[in-house]
């Protein structure tokens, strides 16, 4: 999860987390920030704290505008700083039902200007490295002869990018409701370099630990702009099943 203008925005994301899993630039890289000395200074007017995000009603340079970041501890009358923001129109909060005009999805606010800046932890969903670890316990699904894994899906991404698929792993992160979707990142312990976790985007409400099945397509070397590119992604995907946590 989208309204009209979803087009326009996603062609000038700026990320991540992440939001978790697939995200690169296209040279393969991790997404880099902006500059040290690149920062925005606002000061807090007012702060609503929702299930997921803090609202931040701030000015910055003397015009008033909406921010959001993950939840964290903000008071009225603190001058904060930030550095990379996804400004996204007519976005709907569900989580405190209000709607913004225009709203800044920020990676980080910072109470120093210059503080290392890290991946978005609240707008797009961060890229990882390495196995994503759920309650200290790697990723192991016992999968039936012939069913379908995603060491073969990235192997066979063409394929699967011109026809439906159902694939079955366990949740090790979710973004939830970012651009009015879920971002689900799903492992079976299958994979190499990289290909091991599929991101999929979705309405579904599931929770990291379960096991879950998925179907729907792949979109291939999705550029999102400002150098976030997955090589593979299934959007909209349908939730077909849900076990609970087997990991």
């Amino acid at each position: 999860m989208m309204r009209k203008k979803t087009s326009k925005i996603l062609m000038i994301l700026a990320v991540a987390g992440m939001f978790l899993g697939c995200v690169r630039n296209k040279n393969g890289a991790p997404a880099q920030t902006q500059s040290e000395s690149a920062f925005n200074m606002i000061k807090v007017s007012e702060v609503i704290q929702g299930g997921s995000y803090t609202y931040i009603s701030a000015t910055e340079n003397g015009i008033a505008k909406w921010i959001a970041v993950a939840k964290q501890d903000v008071n009225p009358g603190e001058v904060l700083y930030y550095y990379d923001a996804l400004p996204m129109e007519n976005f709907h909060s569900k989580e405190i039902d209000k709607t913004f005009d225009v709203i800044y999805f920020v990676n980080k606010i910072t109470k120093t200007p210059g503080a290392q800046q890290p991946a978005m932890s609240g707008g797009m969903p961060s890229s990882h490295q390495g196995k994503v670890a759920v309650s200290d316990a790697e990723v192991e699904i016992s999968k039936a002869d012939g069913e379908l894994k995603i060491a073969d899906v990235f192997a066979n991404k063409a394929d699967y990018s011109s026809k439906e698929f159902e694939i079955r792993g366990a949740v090790v992160k979710v973004n939830e409701q970012v651009m009015g979707k879920n971002w689900v990142h799903i492992q079976d312990g299958t994979g190499t370099g990289g290909n091991f976790d599929l991101t999929i985007t979705t309405q579904a409400d599931v929770k990291v630990g379960e096991v879950v099945t998925f179907k729907g397509k792949l979109t291939l070397e999705k550029d999102f702009g400002a150098g976030y590119f997955y090589d593979v992604i299934m959007e909209d995907g349908s939730l077909v099943e849900k076990q609970g946590a087997a990991i």
